[in-house]
Parts: C-alpha cells; structure tokens; sequence
C-alpha cells in the first residue's frame, strides 16, 4: 500500500463539522446515531436496541459511537481509513498478547451497506482518559510504560505485515517541512535558524536499515491514561512496517527533558533512530499548527509542544 502524502496527513483543509461535532473534509463521510442503528439493525440486530452516543474523541478518519457501557462502533469516513480496518481486524487480535498497554480488540466486522458503503468494525471499549485533556497522570510512568510499549510493538515478527500509511519520517524532499518554517518563523511561532537547524540534523542521518511494526500516530489524543496510569493505546490507523523513527515522536510532542530519557531508554533505539524521530516530531508538530493554528485544540497544543520540545532538545545536545 502506497504512503499516503504528508499534505493530506497533517494538513487537510478545515471544512463543514458531522453531528458529533467533528470537522469534515469534501471527501469524507457524514454519518449520524441513525446511520449506525440502520446498520446494526441490518447486520448485528442482537445489538440494534442498544443506547447509541456519539463518542468524544471521534477524529477526522474514523466516526466512533458507544454502543451501551462496554463497546464502540467505527465508521470509516474515508477509504484510507476504511483499508486500516482491515488491517487491524487480521492484527490486533494477535498483537494485544504480546503488548504492555492495552489496544483496541475487534469484536465484529460489518460490511458495506446502502446507507453506509465501507466496511466498519465493533471494538471493546476501552476505558480511560486521553492525554492531551487528563491532567493528574504521573509523566514518569508514562515515559516509561509507552516506551516499553514502542519496544514490545516493534519486536512483533514483521514478516508478513503490510507497509504504513506513514512509514518513512522524512519522506520528501523536505520543501514543505522549510516551508512551514519560513511561513511560521515570520509569524514569531519558531525560530527559523533553529528550527531549520533540527531539521537538517535529521535529514543527514542514515536512513532506516530494517523496518518494524510500528503505530504511526502516538500524539496524546491516541493515549489513554487510568487511575493516574497509562493504560492504552488507541487509533491504529497507520499501523504497519515503518521505520521505528515515527513512534519516537512522543518524546517532543508528549514529555518533557526531565522524562524523554525514560523513554528513550525503554524504547532502545539507537542515536541515528532518535535524532530522526526529533526531526519527524518537529515536521508534526509544524504541520498541525499549520492546520490548526495557535488555538486551544489539542492537536495544535500537541503541535506547539513539539516545537518547542525539539528546538530546545537540540540547543541541549549541540
């Protein structure tokens, strides 16, 4: 499967919003409670008299709604989004064994239908707080335990997995990442020399010699933290085999210098897989402060975290 272009990633343009609140783009689908009662009622009538809500934390991929106390159904609203699901319904299943945190467990499959016209899947759900909104989380077990994470992730036999939407951090040639640095810089959001400085360093690195698993999105939003732990890992949409650089990413765009070693250390990648990740963490970061400013959603806090994480990583390391 092709890499998905890093445009389309981190900088579609905002459009109208679905019934849940969340913003939609010309290609994707607008679904509702009723599209999802249509659909269980059709396929899984078992479930169809159950409470419907549209969950909080649905994104620009996938439409999520509970499906009474203990499970969710995902809709995807793009065909991108639509092909990850199968992928995690053949993979999460073998992976959740073999994981420290817990991950979506598929529970159904449905097919595509009149009122909806891709395939859509039920998962278990997962308890717990994202991130980016849950405050009373002690960092150091997070740095650890989502390190560990990334290092169980990418001992999984990759043998047979199917290639990322996302598997390369520096995919390119770069002028959009300088772009975003001039276009930001003159708005005082970034150095530019330094910024420019962080880049460079990534980009003279050896490139990847052996891919792994990896999930390909470990912002805050797709972590989810419980009784003051971190205890998920959720939105496995660009899983696959990829260079272990991209999930380095919660190093700037989650923790802190006083927890990043933590991390590092459970993870234990090497200094050229580090020095690329900052690099990928920092084209992020640029990325969603492109798309959604300097406001006060989470991806743009995640995003001006970032920045500011890996331009002082590296005056610290220089």
């Amino acid at each position: 499967m092709p890499p998905v272009n890093r445009q389309n990633v981190l900088r579609a343009n905002v459009g109208s919003q679905d019934a849940a609140g969340v913003e939609m783009h010309g290609d994707q689908l607008n679904v509702s409670v009723a599209t999802v009662r249509e659909l269980l009622g059709q396929q899984f009538p078992h479930w169809a008299d159950r409470a419907i809500t549209a969950a909080p934390f649905a994104g620009a991929g996938n439409a999520l709604f509970r499906l009474g106390d203990d499970l969710v159904v995902r809709l995807p609203r793009h065909p991108g989004s639509a092909a990850a699901i199968e992928v995690e319904l053949r993979w999460l299943p073998l992976m959740a064994a073999q994981l420290p945190l817990a991950i979506p467990a598929p529970v159904a499959a449905g097919v595509p239908a009149d009122v909806f016209p891709h395939r859509w899947a039920v998962f278990r759900w997962l308890s717990g707080a994202r991130l980016d909104i849950k405050t009373d989380v002690d960092p150091l077990d997070v740095a650890a335990r989502l390190g560990q994470f990334v290092a169980a992730l990418q001992g999984i036999e990759i043998a047979t997995a199917p290639a990322s939407l996302r598997p390369n951090p520096l995919d390119g040639d770069g002028s959009e990442v300088r772009d975003d640095i001039r276009i930001l810089g003159a708005d005082r959001i970034v150095d530019v020399t330094l910024a420019t400085a962080v880049w460079e360093s990534a980009v003279v690195t050896p490139p990847c010699r052996r891919p792994v698993w990896i999930h390909g999105d470990l912002f805050p939003m797709n972590l989810l933290a419980d009784r003051g732990r971190l205890s998920a890992v959720i939105d496995f949409d660009l899983m696959g085999a990829g260079d272990p650089a991209i999930d380095m990413l919660p190093a700037w765009a989650v923790l802190t210098a006083e927890t990043r070693p933590l991390f590092r250390a459970a993870s234990g990648v090497d200094d050229d897989t580090w020095i690329r990740g900052r690099g990928y963490a920092l084209s992020a970061g640029l990325g969603a402060i492109r798309k959604y400013g300097t406001t006060g959603r989470p991806q743009a806090v995640a995003g001006r975290h970032a920045l500011t994480q890996t331009v002082a990583d590296y005056q610290h390391r220089t």
